[in-house]
């Protein structure tokens, strides 16, 4: 009839075709609702037909990993993201350092990041202030040294001056003697430490440790395997 538009062919109730886009390339064309796969009459790419038809929903964007940190000047707590170098405190203004250092050479400067400062065997840091997040002594450190997360110190560390720590670590296989008493959080030794430990924390002998000296901690865990030489005194606030 004039003025009448022709209907596509039904199959009982149904279209014999339906129209299903291209995941590749977003074309759209006329299948088969039976079909189970078909090329793209654009891009040539191969399809499933009801994978097109019935895409799998897509997974909700992973918020960015974070992190909280305090402002090195004023103390406000504040959120950023692992990988961020950097950020602005949001009551003072201030800048805060988020980015890691590894030391290859000698440098005299101070430190105030939340990431890692790292001395290689070769690295000789000298007269410095240094407030890090978590830190790795394997060369030569002269000053003040304030890890707030994990401070690990290799054999081959030589450290002149004061340093305290969320943890220490003193890896398998590795050793560190100091004279003055060691204030720390916590501590997990797997090498070999000879010092007078005190932790406002727990203490761990790993199976590796050999450990020689006096312990004062909230807690001591001593693995099988752990040499223990000294005394110990548990469960009282340091």
């Amino acid at each position: 009839m004039p003025g009448s538009r022709a209907k596509a062919p039904r199959e009982g109730n149904r279209p014999a075709r339906i129209s299903v886009s291209c995941p590749k390339c977003g074309h759209t064309q006329l299948e088969p609702p039976s079909a189970y796969s078909t090329i793209c009459k654009t891009c040539h790419q191969h399809f499933r037909v009801q994978d097109a038809l019935h895409p799998a929903p897509k997974p909700p964007q992973s918020i960015l990993e974070q992190k909280r940190v305090g402002c090195f000047q004023c103390g406000a707590e504040l959120d950023v993201p692992v990988a961020a170098a950097s950020t602005m405190c949001k009551r003072c203004g201030s800048h805060v350092d988020l980015s890691d250092y590894h030391i290859a050479q000698t440098v005299s400067k101070n430190f105030r990041t939340h990431g890692l400062l790292e001395i290689e065997e070769k690295g000789y840091v000298l007269n410095a202030d240094a407030r890090v997040g978590d830190a790795v002594i394997k060369g030569r450190f002269i000053g003040q040294l304030a890890a707030m997360g994990r401070l690990e110190i290799h054999s081959s560390a030589k450290i002149k001056g004061t340093f305290t720590a969320g943890c220490l670590v003193i890896p398998a296989g590795h050793h560190f003697r100091w004279a003055e008493p060691l204030h720390v959080e916590a501590a997990d030794i797997g090498g070999e430490l000879v010092a007078s430990l005190h932790a406002t924390r727990t203490v761990r002998l790993g199976a590796t440790a050999r450990f020689f000296g006096a312990v004062q901690a909230r807690n001591l865990v001593v693995e099988s395997g752990a040499v223990f030489v000294g005394t110990a005194r548990v469960g009282v606030p340091v």
